[in-house]
């Protein structure tokens, strides 16, 4: 997806669980296997625009493979995928099979929208769950039962421009690094009066809950009844956030609104650092002088990495729920999915097989690609509430676009946005 992941998780459609539970009848999902046979239907948004040729490669040689059923593909933009998905669960109308991530994926399971797959899961002597990587696995479960089999995978890492690091005579970033030496090394590479600045990374909730996760913070209460990201941690990490713009990093005035302005100022030659997914490879493609290379993010008291999770699901009200599982488990573990995903560039797959991203690992640049995998080692998932998600997200940006902009101390500005989230819980 071209897309920025953090906005388009940030504008997906609120779902309801009340709404959910209305269409589901409640209750925990079961399993329905009463047909391993016939037409199956997959909603999806990652596939298109971009990768529609590759999907339907891939639904042919599932079918193929698997006599007796077919599959019709369903899909939508992101920004439109959610309203469909829950109207469709909702008029009895639910697609077989359908694509969620992660932060949706626990208000579908509540609600009891979602097929267990677990007995489907024991029945397959195909299925090797060793094959998933395992904390893949686990995002998709809900009180240790499996609602969804992992399909992709992208996590945010530390681009870095070699040249003006060369220039500047600043040791490149290394996976030890700390703020610190993040902090230390930006004001060193910035350089206003060339229009050159050392760092960027947003102000917003994606990069709160990873830097509070950095600093050893939590933003919920054990229970999850509470906010406590604006205890002494939770104001570290903001403060770090809100301490970039305008000494490192242009401030939201200087953006002045301009779509994709860190992409544009890291492309051409004059951001030294930038916090971002690694599905900007392939926008960064046609920048073929640029000379940069990715590092997993420097930490405070730990390392902490944002890690993006897309699943497929089967609905709870399947009638076929057999196939519905074949196809969920193809496109998390075949090895004609692994290969076209890494081929196309199309996410990264959810497999605990290293030997299966030999290909991808040799591509440059980045050269150190490895730095994707590594930063598994740490993942941050963001917090989720349920069915006020998205507005959670929104209060929490802009709390500290509040903060940011003069209007709030950090602390009062944490505090606000504690209380309200609290508030949203209950």
């Amino acid at each position: 997806m071209r897309t920025t992941r953090r906005l388009l998780a940030a504008a997906a459609a609120a779902v309801t669980v009340a709404g959910l539970l209305a269409a589901c009848g409640g209750g925990d999902s079961g399993t329905s296997t009463e047909s391993a046979t016939g037409k199956i239907t997959y909603f999806t948004f990652s596939a298109a625009p971009d990768h529609l040729k590759e999907l339907d490669a891939l639904k042919a040689e599932f079918e193929k493979q698997n006599p007796g059923i077919t599959v019709e593909v369903q899909t939508a933009a992101y920004a439109d995928y959610f309203t469909k998905l829950q109207t469709s669960i909702a008029g009895g109308n639910a697609p077989d099979t359908f694509e969620l991530n992660y932060e949706n994926f626990v208000t579908y399971a509540k609600a009891g929208a979602l097929m267990g797959l677990d007995d489907v899961a024991k029945a397959d002597s195909d299925y090797k769950a060793d094959r998933v990587y395992p904390k893949a696995l686990q995002a998709f479960q809900l009180k240790g039962k499996q609602y969804g089999m992992p399909s992709t995978f992208s996590d945010v890492v530390l681009f870095y421009n070699s040249k003006l690091f060369d220039a500047a005579g600043v040791a490149y970033p290394t996976a030890s690094w700390t703020w610190d030496d993040e902090k230390a090394a930006a004001e060193k590479l910035t350089d206003k009066a060339k229009g050159v600045y050392g760092d960027y990374q947003p102000v917003t909730f994606y990069e709160f809950y990873k830097a509070l996760a950095q600093n050893g913070g939590s933003f919920l209460s054990e229970d999850g009844k509470k906010a406590t990201f604006n205890d002494a941690k939770g104001l570290e990490a903001a403060q770090w956030l809100l301490g970039k713009p305008g000494t490192v990093q242009p401030t939201v005035a200087e953006i002045g609104g301009k779509a994709d302005y860190d992409t544009a100022l890291f492309k051409s030659g004059k951001l030294a650092m930038w916090h971002s997914g690694i599905w900007m490879f392939s926008s960064l493609a046609d920048a073929k002088d640029l000379g940069y290379d990715i590092v997993v993010e420097p930490g405070k008291a730990q390392k902490a990495s944002a890690v993006f999770f897309n699943a497929t699901a089967v609905s709870a009200k399947t009638k076929k729920g057999t196939a519905a599982w074949k196809w969920a488990r193809f496109l998390s573990t075949s090895d004609t999915t692994v290969q076209t995903r890494l081929a196309s560039s199309w996410e990264l797959p959810a497999v605990n097989d290293q030997t299966a991203f030999d290909s991808y690992l040799k591509q440059t640049p980045p050269a150190n690609r490895q730095a994707v995998f590594d930063s598994l080692n740490a993942v941050a998932l963001p917090p989720v509430i349920g069915d006020q998600q998205a507005q959670m997200q929104d209060l929490v940006t802009k709390a500290l676009e509040k903060a940011a902009s003069g209007q709030a101390t950090a602390q009062q500005a944490l505090d606000e946005a504690a209380a309200a989230v609290t508030a949203l819980i209950k």
